[in-house]
This record gives structure tokens, sequence and C-alpha cells, in this order.
């Protein structure tokens, strides 16, 4: 999993019901877009996290699919 600063991890819940919940990713402290992650909730709640198989990343579209290149933005 990678992702960059501004990306939206999505959890879904873990029990039948659950409501799915987003954080944003406010800083990548591993190399190369690598966990961990701090995130920010919807509440305004700040973490360090690393994100486990119920995660989705919904990459910012500032953002280049492929990690190593030029980040530029999307026309």
């Amino acid at each position: 999993m990678k992702a960059h600063e501004g990306d939206v991890l999505r959890f879904t819940g873990r029990t039948v019901g659950a409501a799915e919940h987003h954080a944003t990713v406010v800083q990548v402290l591993g190399e190369d877009g690598e966990p961990p992650y701090r995130v920010r909730y919807e509440d305004g709640h700040e973490t360090e996290i690393f994100p486990g198989p119920g995660c989705v990343i919904e990459t910012h579209p500032a953002h280049e699919t492929s990690f190593g290149q030029p980040h530029r933005e999307r026309q």
C-alpha cells in the first residue's frame, strides 16, 4: 500500500451494519509512500496508523498513479 499526503483512506466496518469511516493522510512517515501514515479522521482526531486489509486508498486527483515519478496536476 502506498499513499501521498491528501489521499483519503476508507475503512470498511468489521461487523455487519458498521459504518465506513474515512481519514485523510496528512503525513507519510514511511519511505516511498509506504506506511505508517499520520491521518486525520472526520472528527479532527489525528493518529499514526498502519492500514490493514479493510482499508482502501482514494488517490487525490493531483497525484500521479505511479510512485517514483514527479507529481503533476492533472488537466
